[in-house]
């Protein structure tokens, strides 16, 4: 696998960041220590650090000849509100926080590529080191933007990559169009008349009328959905009551919902509301929908695609560059970065047979550090192609 070999040199330099980092995780907003590790090594090799945007969020400029060219890179910082079970000597020291989705890893790659291109600057143009908080829920891509990301740091295009743990070691998965879809959340709320288990029809249960709810919702993707389309209803927490012999006066019912289409996202907000409001209408209770519009869709822009699969292949060869693959209904804020910019969003491969095939969000879940030469040298390929010297 042709890795520069001063970047396959470094993995065992990487490795030890990367596991410090996942030993010390932070949540959303919080990552002042990652922060201050990743600003650290920037201003060593000295790169250009800028703090402050989205809270915790930096950028690294780097700067090489004189074309006005310029390129983005862009790796997410957080961690997840859970266990980590990895079992590894360098396992999560903060109780209820874990890197169980890889953020450590993607943090490292991209330093990987910044020491590396600060030591061999064979490119014309500037490159930004788009280091984000809070990708898990948080909205730190648009919280960067909004202040001023890319005002502040103009990019012709931006990258950003993601491990995967259903690909092989060494596969890249570059797709143009869809590859992530919308992440929304909706809450709904019950509102009934509370009394005793023994005398329910004095009552208007809110437990009978949510789990009404729940069974009607499974539904509306089944039946008012284009089967050629996709969608996820996914109600992950039902709560009600306190006692076994009470009936409560409310409940309260939450979870996700995923879409690829803007129309299919208007018709899910439309569809769950009056489903959901008519069955409280049904049971004389009182329903109350929110529908929080999250995470856009992740869009890669065709032309870029097409410039990553190239940098892709420079690396792993081009016949482990996946072209066509189906969206994954997961979620990724770097959506909010394509929206401003053209670009693409990658999937790397770290099941080695070995480690690296435990699925993301696992409490087992730990990053394969044989990925991460591999990711910073798909990141040092990108810059040196896309801005070349002479």
């Amino acid at each position: 696998m042709p890795v520069p070999n001063r970047l396959a040199d470094l993995q065992p330099e990487m490795a030890e960041w990367r596991q410090d980092i996942h030993a010390h995780p932070e949540l959303g907003y919080e990552e002042q220590r990652t922060s201050d590790l990743v600003a650290a090594k920037l201003a060593e090799w000295g790169i250009e650090v800028h703090r402050g945007l989205g809270v915790t969020g930096l950028v690294g400029v780097l700067r090489n000849g004189d074309s006005g060219r310029s390129v983005g890179l862009r790796a997410d910082m957080d961690c997840l509100p859970m266990n980590d079970e990895s079992g590894a000597p360098y396992a999560s020291t903060v109780p209820g926080k874990a890197h169980a989705c890889g953020h450590d890893g993607h943090t490292t790659m991209l330093l990987g590529a910044a020491k590396y291109l600060a030591e061999t600057r064979n490119f014309d143009g500037t490159v930004h080191f788009i280091f984000q908080p809070a990708e898990e829920g948080g909205a730190g891509a648009r919280a960067m933007i909004q202040d001023g990301l890319f005002g502040r740091f103009p990019c012709d295009k931006v990258f950003g990559v993601h491990n995967d743990p259903n690909l092989k070691l060494g596969e890249a998965a570059v797709v143009s169009g869809p590859v992530l879809a919308a992440s929304d959340r909706v809450n709904i709320f019950i509102k009934g008349i509370g009394g005793h288990a023994a005398r329910p029809h004095q009552a208007v249960d809110p437990i009978v009328v949510g789990a009404q709810i729940v069974v009607a919702m499974q539904a509306i993707v089944a039946r008012r959905v284009d089967p050629l389309d996709s969608a996820v209803i996914s109600l992950c927490q039902f709560h009600a009551g306190s006692a076994s012999n009470v009936i409560p006066e409310t409940a309260e019912i939450r979870g996700t919902v995923r879409t690829l289409r803007p129309g299919t996202q208007d018709e899910m907000e439309r569809l769950i509301t009056q489903t959901a409001k008519a069955i409280g209408a049904l049971n004389d209770a009182e329903v109350t929908v929110e529908y929080v519009r999250g995470y856009p869709p992740t869009v890669n822009d065709e032309a870029e695609t097409e410039r990553a699969a190239l940098a892709a292949a420079k690396v792993v060869g081009q016949e482990r560059v996946i072209r066509k693959r189906p969206p994954n209904m997961g979620g990724e804020d770097f959506s909010f970065m394509l929206l401003e910019r053209p670009g693409c969003f990658v999937k790397l491969g770290q099941d080695d047979g070995a480690r690296g095939g435990v699925a993301l969000h696992n409490p087992k879940y730990d990053f394969n550090d044989a990925l991460l030469p591999i990711g910073a040298g798909f990141f040092a390929a990108l810059v040196e192609q896309e801005l070349p010297r002479g």
